[in-house]
């Protein structure tokens, strides 16, 4: 308790902010992290961009055909539940089988 209040003190006071700051592996960590950041922007950009010119016909498109995919994959998904619940019981098989 004590520890985190001489913690929360210390961070709280400008002069050590700014010191630290000035520090090279505190500057070093901040370049790093700007370049991290800028990496990930410009390869989210790059996928965008391929996506776009991969999708036929506009974005729209893309939009029906995720829909269309979540739409089956519900359709099947409650269609394997129904069958699994027809099932006898002793037929199944692995973690879900009854013993």
């Amino acid at each position: 308790m004590v520890f985190r209040r001489l913690l929360a003190a210390l961070l709280h006071s400008p002069q050590l902010v700014e010191r630290l700051s000035e520090s090279r592996p505190i500057r070093r960590a901040a370049q790093l992290t700007a370049f991290a950041l800028l990496q990930a922007q410009l390869r989210g950009q790059d996928a965008a961009r391929r996506l776009r010119s991969l999708a036929p016909g506009s974005a729209c498109s893309l939009g029906r055909r995720a829909v269309r995919f979540k739409d089956t994959f519900n359709q099947e998904l409650r269609r394997g539940l129904q069958d699994r619940q027809k099932s006898p019981p002793g037929s199944r098989r692995g973690p879900g089988a009854d013993s």
